[in-house]
């Protein structure tokens, strides 16, 4: 406790999520008066460097950003230079990227579930704690993680950092029989999906509910994954409706070249990522965003698994906002990549050619997709002879920091309200806040590392 009452806690070392980060509260009595998400990695100055590169290049350098979900990186990247040489890419090769994104989703929407995330509801400290108690739980996600990676392996020549993808499509794609294995093995993986939504669904969630505004891509007739409208659905505040309301609120949209006109970052002091705010409001980006504005759009077999598992009806608009149910969500958006690979692979017949030609252009090209854990945002601008003069990449977690903190802020204060709590108490729980939003600060996990500060 400092002289003038106030108590600060910090944990320096968030465990269970995928980089270097910290959180600190500043705490009067049964108030928080601050609360910063503090990402710590230094910045690896991706936009600095693919300046002077040639246009075909920033798919396989940005695909390095991140090794949980590269695939994102490479599809954006693909989209926003494609539309910067005024070349569309369609039919199967459009085919075949959804089909590796859905690999993506699978393997990266497993890991968090089972690796990072089910601990906490479990009473597990670790993945090996879950094991010893949960082995056939484990086993499952263990299984499913392998599908996906198996996807990803095939159509990207590797299942970490694919090399196979490439600027208008791909330098090699599957035969139809190249492409049946995976189908058997999709059928397990649709079942042990099926599963995982049962058993998360289980678990008992603590009250919570998110107040910002929700964006996502939007594609009508289909969940949105490698592409889409940006939509946003409004705050439940700003309509004086109860925060946990599952009534479909107001939706707008607006075009991708505008992204940036909308979506503005900021430095904070306490950060080395870039915050965002959406016209100037607090926004959250991720599953939770995607099942509230395309959950509609879901196959029938994750439609009935949202339904069985509380989530209530997607076709009817209802919408999840509280975040530690956002497990449930995710599971069921891996039911649904499942679902939607089998269907992709059974309609597969090869393109006459791997890839149509994208010859460089001056211009400036947009593109954004649904990485696991939100919106992926990239903007190029060439030269006439292809270098890329400009690079601008906005990725979900710099987008997400603002309400996250905020959501740390209200759990804490709804905790001590409730009774007093001692630090390691509310260090734990702004830990599972934090996760709930599974942040992909980067690619490590740390243990915790507690600090408070005491006068």
């Amino acid at each position: 406790m400092t002289a003038d009452g106030t108590r600060v806690i910090g944990v320096g070392s968030l465990a269970r999520v995928e980089g270097e980060g910290a959180v600190r509260l500043r705490v009067r009595g049964r108030e928080v008066e601050q609360a910063h998400l503090a990402i710590y990695e230094p910045p690896r100055f991706f936009e600095a460097f693919l300046r002077g590169r040639g246009h075909t290049e920033p798919p396989d350098l940005t695909s390095r950003v991140c090794g949980i979900c590269p695939v994102a990186y490479q599809m954006s990247a693909c989209q926003a230079l494609e539309d910067a040489c005024g070349v569309a890419v369609e039919g199967q090769l459009a085919a075949l990227r959804r089909l590796m994104y859905c690999g993506e989703w699978i393997e990266s929407q497993t890991m968090h579930i089972y690796l990072l995330h089910a601990p906490d509801f479990l009473g597990a400290d670790s993945l090996f704690d879950l094991a010893r108690d949960h082995r056939a739980d484990v086993e499952r996600g263990l299984r499913l993680k392998q599908a996906g990676n198996a996807i990803v392996e095939l159509l990207g020549g590797r299942a970490i950092h694919p090399v196979n993808v490439r600027l208008g499509g791909f330098h090699r794609v599957p035969t139809a029989p190249e492409l049946r294995p995976l189908a058997a093995r999709l059928e397990q993986a649709r079942e042990d999906a099926e599963q995982t939504v049962r058993w998360v669904a289980g678990f008992d969630f603590p009250d919570g509910a998110c107040d910002h505004e929700l964006l996502a891509l939007a594609r009508p007739g289909t969940y949105a994954i490698e592409g889409g409208i940006p939509t946003v659905m409004d705050a439940p505040g700003a309509h004086a409706l109860p925060p946990d309301s599952d009534r479909s609120l107001p939706t707008r949209t607006f075009a991708l070249p505008d992204f940036r006109a909308h979506v503005v970052e900021h430095q904070e002091g306490h950060s080395t990522a870039l915050h965002s705010r959406l016209d100037g409001r607090r926004h959250l980006t991720g599953p939770l965003a995607r099942y509230a504005i395309s959950g509609r759009w879901l196959s029938p077999v994750a439609v009935r698994a949202a339904r069985e598992a509380g989530l209530g009806d997607p076709r009817q608009g209802t919408a999840c906002r509280n975040p530690y149910r956002s497990i449930v969500v995710r599971a069921v958006e891996v039911l649904y990549a499942a679902d939607e690979a089998l269907r992709l692979i059974d309609a597969y017949r090869p393109p006459p050619l791997p890839c149509v030609e994208a010859p460089p252009r001056a211009g400036t090209g947009h593109g954004a997709t649904e990485a696991p854990r939100g919106l992926l945002y990239h903007r190029y601008r060439l030269a006439a002879d292809g270098t890329v003069a400009e690079a601008d990449l906005v990725p979900p977690t710099a987008q997400n920091q603002g309400a996250i903190q905020e959501d740390v802020r209200l759990s804490v204060e709804r905790r001590l309200r409730s009774g007093d709590a001692i630090d390691a108490e509310l260090s734990a729980l702004c830990e599972r806040v934090i996760r709930n939003h599974d942040p992909c600060i980067s690619c490590s996990a740390h243990f915790l590392d507690l600090s408070v500060e005491r006068a």
